[in-house]
This record gives C-alpha cells, structure tokens and sequence, in this order.
C-alpha cells in the first residue's frame, strides 16, 4: 500500500474526527466518550501545532497521530502524550509503526524528551505498538477510569525517552 505521511491540516479533521469516533466506539480506545467529541477548534488548542500527522491514500486518511502537552508548567514542556488511531480497516499494515515512528521523530526535533502514553489495558495492539517504538510500561494504574457503561479499565502508562535531546 502506497500512502504518505503527512502534516495535520485542518481540512483533515472530519477525517480525523471520524477515526476517533471509531476509537471510542471500541470502548479500549479511549475514556472519551462519544457525545463529548471535540470541535476542530477545541482540538487544535489542545493539541501541539508541530507534532500532528495523518497517513493518508488517494485523500482518504488510514490513521493519525498526534501530541498534547502534559503540563503548562516550564520545567515538562519537553513531555508530552502521544495520541495515535487507525481506521479499522487498515489495522495491521503498518500504519501505526511508520506514523508512531514518524511522530517520534517529529518530537525529538521539535526538542521533546519524554513521550508517554496511557493505554486502556486491554487494548494490547496499542501497548505492543510502543513496545515496537521504543515505549517502556512503567506502570499501572488500577481502576483508574470507568466507561459509559460502568466498566472499570486498568491503564497501562508507557513512556519513551528520547537518546537525541541529550538527557
């Protein structure tokens, strides 16, 4: 399959939206619930500008990937949480690799040191695909979010330190 990787434009987002809406409905994508999707604007102001990129075929976007800042505070503005989702239906070709891998790279020039996720425990395709990107599990946290319908989920928290930024 020939696709690009590419920046993040706001023309993608009902692409990107629709991606994500498929993510929840999985209910190991994600605590977000269905009702609760952001507008492009609240999106955008939520996430960083620089490290936001879609695979994309024929203009239709297979998946995407992109950071939001853990902190407002100085001291963590090299840390960052890592959002990545594929269309369903081209799960398994690659996709997230490439496109996790191109986000690191993407981080690490834009001088982020740290990059950590909070995966659903359940959701083993994501947790084996930051193994594959150079992610450690450093922890899990019981409990820690409850869905829509009443279920518990563990989180698994993984996080990947950059050898480029010089820590």
């Amino acid at each position: 399959m020939k696709y690009e990787i590419k920046e993040m434009e706001s023309s993608d987002w009902e692409q990107v939206k629709n991606i994500y809406l498929e993510g929840i409905k999985t209910g190991l994508a994600t605590f977000q619930g269905e009702f609760d999707l952001p507008s492009w604007e609240k999106w955008n102001q939520d996430h960083i500008s620089s490290c936001r990129l879609v695979a994309i075929l024929n203009n239709e976007i297979l998946g995407w990937a992109a950071l939001s800042p853990t902190s407002k505070r100085p001291v963590y503005s090299g840390v960052a949480e890592v959002s990545i989702y594929i269309k369903k239906l081209y799960s398994g070709y690659g996709i997230g690799t490439e496109l996790l891998n191109k986000l690191i790279s993407a981080s690490e020039k834009n001088g982020f040191w740290t990059l950590q996720s909070g995966i659903i425990k359940e959701n083993t395709a994501s947790i084996e695909l930051h193994k594959k990107c150079g992610f450690i599990v450093i922890g899990i946290r019981e409990k820690l979010g409850k869905m829509e319908n009443g279920i518990w989920h563990d989180v698994v928290l993984m996080e990947r330190r950059s050898k480029a930024v010089g820590i």
